[in-house]
């Protein structure tokens, strides 16, 4: 394994039955970097984790994970590794400080490092007047910190978090990839699965999947600078569904997707042919300018290009 790289993934694929949940994938992650998975729901994304953290056998491929090879020692790896889940975890009817001293104990920690950990997690987390309430009585934000806490209490080199921002508010979201960022920035290497597309703008490196395949991998910059082929408007105008259909019959058109009221079109012609093929169909267009694609854009492409393509196979 390369001293350069924490993770290794090498054509690792995973069938349940007859269904091909994650498909001949290979990625490579550098030590002390945020390196994101990202997709819908069914992506393969969370099937990828799981067996990169030994707790799913791949059915073929294969992936070192800090110099252990999930396929023949996943032991090795969970001892090498935090975890955290989408579902966090945590027992909730415990408190704050039995969740701690139960995970500790699972990791095997002395009194003194149990000590040691617990009051990091405390302070870490904004929950030292909150130790002894009861874990189902916290706030979504405050169990995500926690659980961040017990998937680390033995200090990893790596840690795998799988969707951890789910169902928590905004600003929650915030300051967990702040706890991130303090975790790369100490040398940890993290792996996190998610489909909020302004969470993928804080990764290092990125791996776009659908349908159990990667359809992009690189920087943010490297993903917009790849795919970013003619140009993005927005177009507000007074009939948008409407216009979604009108658009997508030219063939000029490379995408076209709903963002709130507006449109954001990628076309190979200009903002005057565009304006002109909306207007032709008597649809009042109220503006149109050029806008930067966010990576939301181009995923949403890059979809919309993988199932024509499935289409026409």
């Amino acid at each position: 394994m390369s001293e350069e790289h924490a993770i290794q993934v090498e054509e690792l694929s995973k069938k349940f039955g007859h269904f091909q949940a994650v498909d001949s994938i290979s990625f490579n992650v550098k030590r002390g970097t945020i390196f994101g998975l990202l997709g819908a729901n069914g992506a393969g994304k969370s099937t990828t984790i799981r067996m990169l953290c030994g707790l799913l056998p791949p059915t073929s491929g294969s992936a070192s994970v800090s110099s252990c090879r999930v396929e023949k020692d996943p032991e090795g790896v969970k001892r090498k590794i935090g975890y955290m889940s989408q579902e966090f975890s945590l027992y909730n009817d415990l408190t704050v400080e039995e969740n701690i001293r139960f995970f500790g104990g699972v990791y095997g920690l002395s009194e003194e490092g149990l000590r040691e950990r617990r009051d990091w997690i405390l302070s870490m987390s904004g929950l030292r007047k909150r130790r002894t309430s009861l874990t189902s009585e916290l706030s979504g934000g405050m169990k995500q910190r926690l659980a961040l806490g017990c998937a680390v209490i033995h200090s990893p080199p790596i840690v795998f978090l799988d969707e951890p921002t789910g169902g928590v508010d905004p600003v929650s979201r915030r300051e967990f990839w702040n706890l991130i960022n303090d975790f790369a920035d100490e040398g940890i290497t993290v792996l996190v699965t998610t489909h909020y597309m302004d969470e993928a703008e804080y990764c290092n490196e990125l791996v776009f999947m659908h349908a159990g395949r990667i359809i992009a991998q690189g920087s943010p910059e490297q993903i917009k600078k790849s795919y970013r082929k003619g140009s993005f408007y927005e177009v507000e105008c007074d009939r948008p569904f409407e216009c979604i259909s009108v658009l997508k019959e030219s063939e000029d058109i490379i995408d076209v997707s709903l963002f709130g009221t507006r449109l954001h079109v990628h076309s190979g012609e200009s903002s005057d042919g565009v304006c002109s093929r909306v207007e032709a169909a008597g649809i009042q267009v109220h503006t149109i300018h050029t806008v930067q694609p966010g990576l939301e854009d181009i995923f949403i492409g890059l979809i919309e290009h993988s199932r024509s393509g499935e289409a026409g196979a």
